[in-house]
């Protein structure tokens, strides 16, 4: 069989952050060439390595949140896809995308499964005090205070989620063999669920004892979890965030669990990473997790297969997995 030439393969823009691991970069450029600013010699600024190649660009390989903004979509004038490598999608600028009809895939699906496990795992964590006992334990404390305090059962509670996308329908899924009560918010109601629905974000909290919250980071959600969303949760009420901090406002979120004014919180992601709140570190009812609800190789390896069938697709003219909504 014919061995193709680099410069005969497909060509794909690459974008990513600096000393960002990308492990599955050779494989792919078994497939497609890949034109990476970084990989420049002599090393070349974005703007111009961008503007050199604009002319022959067609896709864009957006890796990790790196942004993607207005100007810099600008200086590709011939793009027609940009091919995400996360869930979220608020590092691009999609007003833009919809304006020039660039059409926007994600990773979809191949996140969710992990992504859900997690979420459960944190909700588990906070009530079952499952972190706050281990350090109970080795710190000697069982031996010298006696009996770690009662955790609260999963099974019957009323569970909340904000978004019933791919990750939210898995987080449902996983929940209702213990028994939980599901239901959700997300902006239409879902013919085919059979959860119930509401059509705000309070009233989805006055109604549940937890929220998990996975939706869409864009300008309309960010802090829709806001003061009066966790207010009405009540005092015996669980949060969890396993979609972007910005979905909640983390100072009122912050002073609500000081206050003792929430039963728990599990955070997997925060406003400002990798800076946490210092106020959260000290307390037992809250589990801190560094943003890593896909970091398992099942994930990667699904990310891979996804983003490989894309630029196949793109390239022969055949449809795309995972569009990103841009109305």
């Amino acid at each position: 069989m014919a061995t193709v030439k680099q410069e005969e393969l497909p060509l794909v823009l690459l974008r990513r952050p600096p000393n960002f691991h990308f492990p599955f970069k050779d494989r792919l450029q078994t497939h497609f060439r890949l034109l990476d600013p970084l990989d420049s010699d002599p090393p070349e600024s974005t703007h111009s390595f961008f503007s050199r190649h604009a002319a022959s660009v067609h896709v864009l390989l957006c890796v990790d949140p790196t942004p993607v903004t207005r100007g810099l979509l600008s200086l590709l004038p011939f793009l027609q896809l940009i091919v995400g490598s996360s869930t979220g999608v608020d590092h691009i600028d999609l007003q833009e995308c919809r304006r020039r009809s660039i059409s926007v895939t994600n990773a979809g699906k191949a996140f969710s499964p992990d992504v859900a496990d997690l979420a459960v795992g944190l909700l588990i964590d906070v009530l079952r005090r499952v972190s706050a006992g281990c350090q109970y334990v080795r710190a000697g404390l069982w031996a010298q205070n006696g009996e770690f305090p009662l955790g609260f059962k999963l099974g019957g509670k009323r569970v909340g989620i904000v978004g019933l996308g791919s990750i939210g329908a898995e987080i449902a899924k996983r929940l209702e063999p213990f028994g939980c009560s599901i239901s959700y918010n997300s902006r239409r109601k879902k013919p085919s669920v059979p959860f119930p629905w509401f059509k705000n974000v309070y009233d989805l909290a006055v109604n549940n004892d937890v929220l998990i919250v996975c939706c869409t980071l864009t300008e309309e959600s960010r802090h829709i979890i806001s003061k009066d969303v966790m207010t009405a949760l009540g005092t015996e009420g669980v949060i969890i965030n396993v979609g972007r901090g910005a979905l909640i406002d983390e100072k009122e979120l912050v002073q609500l669990l000081v206050r003792g004014e929430l039963r728990g919180a599990g955070l997997d992601v925060f406003e400002n990473e990798p800076d946490v709140p210092q106020e959260l570190f000290s307390l037992k009812n809250v589990v801190l997790s560094p943003h890593c609800a896909v970091a398992t190789p099942e994930c990667f390896d699904a990310l891979e297969e996804l983003i490989t069938a894309n630029l196949h697709a793109f390239f022969s003219s055949k449809p795309l997995q995972s569009v990103v909504e841009l109305e």
